[in-house]
């Protein structure tokens, strides 16, 4: 970020908010199909803990390379214990127990909806408006994130405790955006970007690790090469490389914003899904596809559009 850039002002169609935009989405969107094998093999809680050790030493590895001192100020681990707790523990923890009651593409689509309590968190704590063609956007992104849920749900019917996995779903989402404002905050902007994440992946594997060995005993790790690979894909690729570019387009586009990240994701896993799970798409889908994309394009070309 430049420093004659304001917080949440970055215009999007330029290179280096539109790539890294896009590259997460493409990882993100990617990340469901690797999450479900993990599903059922291993405790949820212990799959968690082992992508935030891989990831945590990853990124410590990735500050080594780009000599950044891992160093923090008192508040800048307070940050990160609290970003830790709500994007590395609580949102993770909640969304693979969300898979054992819904399919992946109902809890992918689900985040879509991370850019409604992103601005609403975002004009009560940070005090960045919420504009008109934002909320045009959002409506037009909603109603194809509707039709998606809907063609879903008839794909997938209900089975025991669907509305657990929605209630685990929806605490997850709120998790998430707890996190994403939080680092969208002045007092994370002032902290160096990799150190701060080193830090919270760290203490939230921690805290993963301490959950999963209460709730499901000793540590359990399941040796398959299909296993080891999610765990180093989720870990390395899924967060190393996406996390700090999340994180920065947050703090560029602002939380409002930076969240539309969700719309495309479900979108991607769903192409991803016809083409490895031979996934079929209906016209009520095609329509959702098409409503949530154009959704994101009228929010996103707005002059002044929600930070």
């Amino acid at each position: 970020m430049n420093e004659t850039e304001q917080p949440g002002q970055a215009r999007f169609w330029q290179w280096s908010i539109a790539g890294p935009f896009f590259l997460v989405a493409l990882i993100w969107g990617s990340t469901w199909l690797v999450i479900k094998d993990q599903i059922g093999s291993v405790p949820p809680s212990w799959s968690v803990t082992w992508r935030f050790i891989a990831a945590a030493i990853g990124m410590a590895v990735l500050a080594l390379v780009r000599r950044e001192s891992l160093r923090i100020d008192a508040a800048g681990l307070r940050i990160a214990a609290l970003l830790g707790l709500t994007q590395f523990v609580m949102n993770f923890q909640f969304v693979y127990r969300a898979e054992h009651h819904l399919t992946s593409g109902i809890v992918a689509v689900f985040f879509a909806l991370l850019v409604v309590p992103n601005a609403v968190l975002a004009w009560a704590v940070l005090k960045q408006p919420v504009t008109r063609g934002f909320i045009g956007g959002s409506l037009v992104a909603g109603a194809g994130i509707a039709l998606l849920l809907l063609h879903e749900y008839r794909m997938a019917p209900p089975e025991g405790k669907v509305l657990a996995g929605i209630a685990l779903t929806a605490a997850a989402l709120l998790s998430a955006s707890t996190a994403n404002v939080l680092q969208a905050s002045d007092a994370a902007r002032r902290q160096p970007m990799i150190p701060l994440l080193v830090w919270a992946m760290a203490m939230g594997a921690v805290m993963d690790g301490l959950f999963a060995w209460v709730m499901e005993g000793p540590p359990q790790f399941d040796t398959r090469p299909s296993y080891i690979f999610g765990v180093l894909y989720l870990g390395l690729i899924g967060s190393v490389v996406t996390f700090p570019l999340y994180f920065r387009l947050l703090q560029r586009l602002g939380a409002g914003r930076g969240a539309y990240n969700g719309v495309m994701v479900p979108v991607i896993a769903m192409v991803l899904s016809t083409l490895f799970e031979g996934y079929r798409w209906s016209l009520l889908a095609a329509a959702g596809a098409l409503l949530a994309m154009a959704g994101l394009v009228l929010a996103l070309k707005a002059r002044k559009p929600s930070r």
